[in-house]
């Protein structure tokens, strides 16, 4: 059995000189929140749900990114409400939310 059933890495990273990163998108914060409430849903832990902080994920133009491991979806998103429906969605539910989904190929930035 699989330590977690998902591991969710946020990208936290932030650029010195100015370009479009993460971390300009509240990146940290973000991740504090879906961890609590992946806690309040009873989600985290063993054979649950992982969330963890991540340096530069190499798609900073896509906006603020995380992803779901290990089905290898891809996502941006804006608030609380974004993260609230990948939680209620894909790790309640097992289903990718597409409107939030980015393209499986990134482009590195």
């Amino acid at each position: 059995m699989a330590r977690y059933s998902h591991h969710i890495f946020f990208c936290t990273n932030r650029r010195e000189d100015g370009r479009q990163c993460c971390a300009q998108s509240n990146a940290s914060n973000m991740r504090d929140y879906l961890k609590r409430r992946a806690k309040e849903e009873g989600l985290s832990g063993p054979s649950g749900v992982r969330v963890n902080t991540a340096g530069c994920l190499g798609r900073c133009v896509d906006g603020p990114t995380i992803v779901v491991y290990p089905d290898a979806v891809w996502y941006t998103y804006a608030d609380e409400r974004d993260l609230e429906e990948i939680l209620s969605e894909h790790l309640k539910g097992g289903r990718v939310v597409e409107r939030l989904r980015l393209p499986d190929s990134g482009t590195a930035a």
